[in-house]
């Protein structure tokens, strides 16, 4: 699982000089001015992950060292700012080299060098307000992320799931296994266990798949949320990962996932994904509801009703419908999931 670091990088003008210089554009690492101060070892990592001879940088001076021990290709950075996640990269080399800082950033008259450098696999801006963040189980309203933060485990899944993101190293992996498995399947062989498949040494390219950062979801809870009155809307971590929506209100416990689309795969994917949730409620859910941006399909809301589940979709900006499921179907299914077997 990825780590994921929260950096703050907007807040002061000398960070807002960097994020120009460094963040906006890229750097051409394989020009005079860069190359030579590289290592050998530095610049041939570089030109593995960016062959193009380019790359987004960003850097931390000596006071975090061990923070930025801790950081490898895949990892995931927010840069932040202002109440804002403004961009979202991923951690491509990682090394210290204080000449090659010095070179895109003066040092900090106080800190020094800006010698704890990493080059970005990829990046997205974006604008996306600290209160999202702020809703999610292990973090608390009015965080403003001072200081670079490195979340692991839980956190920075509830991060990653939260935000919707998926990294180009983890597509890359998804694909390694994929072709193992196939591999060791026409061959007649065992297939290997998962954490045997390594896919972070391949070179990347310039036209894969970018970081991917999906709002579609957030923006439709957000949108429901604000539909809901006089109800406790929180949200809720589990083993099976962090719910969209945890409601406590008039008519008991709801949970309820959002997905961007009614299609019939997304369907499928919100009733395995609220199943798994279920037994994990602090109280036992009364109600789970499948949330989306259009109606499905006549099958697929029979197929959440087979097991009790509401169909939610919105009709207009700020209305949402809701299809029950026969009462009958939840009061069986409600047996299962509230006494988590």
């Amino acid at each position: 699982m990825p780590l994921v670091a929260i950096q703050p990088s907007y807040g002061n003008p000398v960070a807002r000089l960097h994020w120009r210089d460094t963040l906006d554009q890229e750097i051409r690492f394989s020009s005079d001015k860069y190359a030579a101060a590289l290592s050998e070892e530095q610049r041939a990592a570089l030109q593995r992950l960016h062959p193009s001879g380019s790359a987004r940088f960003w850097g931390a001076t000596s006071v975090q060292d061990k923070n930025m021990d801790r950081l490898r290709t895949g990892d995931v950075v927010l840069f932040t700012g202002r109440n804002l996640v403004r961009g979202i990269g991923e951690v491509g080399v990682t090394f210290r080299n204080s000449d090659f800082a010095d070179a895109m950033w003066t040092p900090d008259p106080d800190k020094g060098s800006w010698r704890n450098v990493y080059s970005l696999l990829s990046f997205r801006h974006t604008e996306i307000p600290y209160s999202e963040i702020w809703e999610l189980p292990s973090f608390n309203v009015g965080d403003n992320f001072m200081g670079l933060r490195v979340l692991a485990g839980s956190k920075a899944d509830e991060v990653l799931q939260g935000l919707g993101i998926t990294t180009v190293t983890e597509n890359r992996r998804k694909l390694a296994r994929d072709a193992e498995v196939a591999s060791a399947i026409a061959q007649g062989t065992l297939v290997v266990p998962v954490e045997a498949v390594h896919a972070s040494t391949a070179v990347y390219r310039r036209d894969e798949r970018e970081i991917q950062v999906l709002r579609a979801e957030a923006l439709l809870v957000r949108e429901y949320k604000a539909t809901l009155a006089g109800a406790e809307v929180t949200r809720l971590r589990t083993p099976s990962g962090v719910t969209d929506l945890h409601v406590t209100g008039p008519d008991g416990t709801e949970i309820i996932e959002a997905k961007s689309s009614g299609d019939h795969n997304y369907v499928r994917a919100a009733l395995a994904q609220l199943l798994d949730y279920a037994p994990h409620s602090p109280s036992p859910a009364d109600r789970l509801s499948a949330l989306f941006p259009t109606c499905p399909a006549a099958k697929s809301v029979s197929l959440l009703h087979r097991y009790g589940i509401d169909c939610i979709y919105r009709t207009m900006p700020n209305v949402f419908e809701r299809i029950s499921a026969p009462v009958e179907a939840r009061m069986y299914v409600r047996k299962v999931w509230a006494d988590g077997e």
